[in-house]
């Protein structure tokens, strides 16, 4: 029964996160019902289940069949079923112990604001308009403080018996194309992580707190600390990284 791997991208404005709910649209209802009128599958896994309104560029999807399939013909199937707010990049058969989530070692994350007196109504659905002048500089020190492992428990939506122990490989604020972008990546990311973060990154650009507050807040390990959170507009997940194939990278 071989497993195959989806690269998928979407706009998430229409619909109400990446996982199934009743009555509502969601991604994984659209992609596993495009998927079954082809193969009949009806269960995929996923690396990364986005909120409402958050979108992807390298989303990653499993599934596993009973017969091989022809990847590239059921790559075109699916983008004749979900575009144009959905596309599949790629379908590749992957290893038999390969999961979209369990398997995944890295994810990364971008967010995008957009720091003007007026608002662009072309980047309305990908971009959190902030109109008063941001210290980009000062951000930068702030977001700083989360790179390595923390408890993330002052910018997280606590689970119950889930941990926020995560560990940040990156994150860094740099100008980009008129927008300030957030790159920041771990090894997870726990419920409304990247948003608090940079819900608190807002209010040092706005020189309402010192870069160091973000320090003091994440070793606070208190939610009530954080400075609200982001809206969901501006967050992409960009990449989903994985051990690289037994071989990979090997000379003969």
């Amino acid at each position: 029964m071989p497993t195959y791997r989806i690269e998928l991208a979407y706009d998430g404005t229409g619909f109400h996160g990446y996982a199934r709910q009743d009555n509502v649209p969601t991604i994984q209802a659209a992609l596993e019902a495009a998927l079954f009128r082809r193969t009949g599958v009806v269960e995929t896994s996923v690396a990364g289940r986005t909120d409402r309104g958050v979108h992807a560029t390298g989303q990653v999807v499993s599934f596993t069949v009973a017969d091989p399939i022809d990847e590239d013909r059921l790559r075109q199937s699916l983008n004749r079923q979900l575009g144009p707010v959905i596309a599949v990049n790629a379908v590749v058969e992957a290893g038999d112990d390969f999961h979209a989530r369990f398997s995944a070692v890295g994810r990364r994350y971008r967010y995008l604001i957009l720091n003007q007196p007026v608002h662009d109504p072309l980047a309305a659905r990908t971009s959190w308009h902030v109109a008063e002048p941001l210290d980009l500089e000062a951000m930068d020190r702030g977001v700083g403080y989360v790179v390595g492992a923390h408890d993330f428990a002052s910018f997280c939506k606590k689970a119950p018996g889930r941990s926020t122990i995560r560990e940040v490989s990156e994150a860094t604020w740099a100008p980009a194309g008129g927008f300030f972008e957030l790159s920041i990546g771990a090894n997870a990311f726990c419920h409304h992580m990247v948003r608090s973060i940079v819900s608190t990154s807002v209010e040092i650009g706005r020189r309402r707190l010192r870069p160091e507050a973000m320090r003091d807040i994440l070793e606070a390990r208190d939610r009530t600390r954080a400075t609200g959170t982001a809206p969901a507009r501006g967050l992409t997940l960009v990449s989903v990284d994985y051990p690289p194939a037994p071989g990979a990278g090997d000379v003969t």
